[in-house]
């Protein structure tokens, strides 16, 4: 078993989106995950910090997880450091208070503190409070939960994410931030030895997260200027257009319209685009809903699952196109934008 400590503040969508790299992900308070298993893939996520095997679990309470910890079996050697954390603030634990009284458990038993360079770190989460309610999502139920989850590091994300969009090469304005670029291509499928396809892929934002995760990529756009800036941005983070740049992810990038793919039948595995919104009525030759309908009736011919990211719930045109809604989000940007997010799978 594994603890995940997950990051930001949307924890139903974080644990959506460990559940591409880690089996059975449950939500036990707020911050923290439980998995049955947790793979390399946890490398690539952006809304998980780290995985944990499990050594026990209790109640938010030094006094308790130090007792858990007295009574767990551990078969490791080697020097050791305890790092507490008190998840986003919600208990009243003290974690240097954790962290000595933990670390003295374990030399007690025998092993050296190393707090420069440890050969395992124990990490105790401690977090209370209630856990958001989602019916994608196992545990996320609205209940409460208390809980310290002591664990040895396992895996850390490297959340190795791309510059910000306006240090990028080719830069135009409501580019999407590379951590959700990231968390959206994930949630698609994009991993190595896979291809993403971004239809209507503006700056190359979700090809560029796609790619640094290890997918060959596969991009379209309806304006010139968007093709040229994206293979600009995907060079500059050592892509080559023929695949030859070591072992760099290949891609390829061409004019085209999102309704009309120039791509054969099942050429990707994934497909993730960011619709264009509301204040553009008007895309190109096609009137915004139009597009949209179009675009998911030609991601479902090309690829078994899609996320589609809209200022609008476009989950209407997403089944009648031969889509299965298998989770929807809404993230809050900004105080006039909410994101709605479908995560779609193929009927």
């Amino acid at each position: 078993m594994y603890w995940l400590e997950l990051a930001g503040e949307e924890d139903a969508f974080a644990a959506y989106e460990a559940a591409t790299a880690a089996a059975g992900v449950e939500l036990i308070a707020p911050g923290i995950a439980r998995a049955g298993h947790a793979g390399d893939g946890v490398r690539r996520l952006a809304y998980t910090r780290a995985a944990h095997e499990a050594v026990g679990r209790t109640d938010a309470d030094l006094d308790a997880a130090v007792a858990l910890l007295e009574a767990a079996g551990i078969d490791r050697e080697g020097s050791v450091a305890v790092r507490a954390r008190n998840v986003r603030a919600t208990t009243e634990v003290s974690t240097s208070a954790a962290e000595r009284e933990l670390g003295g458990v374990l030399v007690d038993r025998g092993f050296e503190v190393d707090l420069d360079d440890p050969d395992h770190v124990l990490r105790a989460l401690f977090a209370a409070g209630d856990r958001p309610a989602h019916d994608a999502v196992a545990g996320a139920d609205g209940e409460s939960g208390s809980v310290c989850a002591l664990g040895w590091v396992d895996t850390e994300a490297a959340r190795d994410f791309s510059p910000k969009p306006t240090e990028r090469s080719f830069f135009q304005p409501g580019s999407m931030a590379p951590i959700d670029a990231r968390a959206y291509v994930n949630v698609a499928g994009a991993a190595p030895g896979r291809t993403l396809l971004d239809p209507m892929c503006g700056t190359g934002g979700l090809l560029v997260e796609g790619g640094r995760v290890g997918a060959d990529l596969l991009g379209t756009d309806a304006q010139r200027k968007m093709v040229r800036g994206t293979r600009e941005n995907l060079r500059a983070h050592g892509h080559a257009d023929d695949g030859e740049n070591g072992d760099s992810p290949a891609f390829e990038v061409a004019r085209g319209d999102a309704t009309a793919l120039p791509i054969r039948d099942d050429a990707a595995d994934a497909v993730a685009f960011d619709a264009p919104y509301g204040r553009q009525s008007k895309v190109a030759r096609h009137e915004l809903a139009d597009l949209v309908e179009g675009a998911l009736a030609e991601a479902a011919r090309v690829a078994p699952r899609a996320v589609v990211v809209a200022d609008r719930d476009w989950r209407g045109p997403a089944q009648a196109a031969g889509w299965r809604v298998d989770a929807r989000f809404e993230r809050r940007v900004h105080r006039s934008l909410t994101r709605h997010v479908l995560a779609l799978r193929r009927e």
